[in-house]
């Protein structure tokens, strides 16, 4: 489906009342075949943004009326690559014969818990949360250039081309589940995320391969909250100025032998402007 970015034009709104707003918005979405997957809030200006795949603006426009009546005050069709120049400049091959290294950073992450959500909440309301959950993780992804691999019930596998990217969305999205957890809009979601580098077999748009396998087992193996790294992401993670807590060893499912696991320290992550700064 095309993607759309609207405008609200809402002086005087605090961040809660647009993130209040927003999951009333998500709750009504699919109704209009609408799929959110992020927003932001210029509070010196006082505009919200929302982007999202639709079949048409009249859709978007469709969700705002019927969810809280604030209709855009423009509504424009981008592309993905119009999104990414947006947020920070691309870098585009010399020429058409350049090689693209096969390297990639592999993100999975899992909502705790996520069995008990849908018996005690219901379908429905399950299902509005996971849209949430959703947003969250996008918005993260779409700030620190990473791809959505695939949506895996509960979590998301998401790929990024270097290993600086992937700790500053994985800080990113634990930032923004916290933000969420604050205002105390509906039950507090969790997550955890495990990251592991290699050359992973890419076919039809889908990775493959140990490294893929890697980080979905070390995020089986972290903590909620967490972020939990392999070994090579540890060794590249601290060049580029990120630090770790003391490693350990943890027998993953598949892997013979015990493997050498790192967690984030999120207290210590560089900023995401020294980040690309880099580049």
């Amino acid at each position: 489906m095309p993607l759309f970015m609207d405008r609200h034009d809402i002086p005087g709104v605090t961040a809660e009342q647009v993130a209040e707003l927003h999951v009333l918005d998500l709750r009504v979405a699919a109704k209009h075949g609408v799929e959110f997957l992020t927003y932001w809030f210029d509070a010196s200006a006082g505009s919200a943004f929302c982007l999202a795949r639709a079949s048409s603006a009249e859709e978007m426009t469709a969700v705002h009326r019927e969810s809280h009546g604030m209709i855009p005050n423009e509504i424009i069709p981008v592309v993905e690559s119009d999104v990414l120049r947006f947020l920070g400049t691309i870098t585009d091959p010399a020429n058409a014969s350049e090689s693209t290294s096969a390297f990639r950073t592999v993100l999975f992450t899992d909502l705790e818990g996520s069995t008990s959500l849908l018996h005690e909440l219901g379908q429905s309301a399950y299902l509005t949360l996971l849209a949430e959950h959703d947003v969250i993780i996008r918005r993260a992804l779409v700030a620190s250039r990473g791809r959505e691999v695939k949506h895996t019930g509960d979590g998301i596998m998401a790929a990024f081309d270097d290993v600086a990217r992937a700790l500053s969305g994985a800080s990113a999205i634990l930032d923004g589940f916290d933000e969420r957890n604050a205002i105390g809009a509906g039950p507090a979601l969790r997550v955890r995320i495990g990251i592991a580098a290699g050359e992973p077999v890419d076919r039809n748009d889908d990775l493959f391969g140990s490294t893929v396998n890697l980080a979905s087992r070390i995020c089986q193996a972290a903590d909620p909250g967490q972020i939990l790294v392999s070994d090579v992401v540890f060794d590249l993670g601290t060049k580029e100025g990120f630090r770790f807590l003391e490693g350990s060893t943890v027998a993953l499912k598949g892997f013979p032998d015990p493997t050498p696991v790192f967690a984030l320290d999120r207290r210590a992550v560089p900023a995401y402007s020294s980040v690309r700064s880099r580049e």
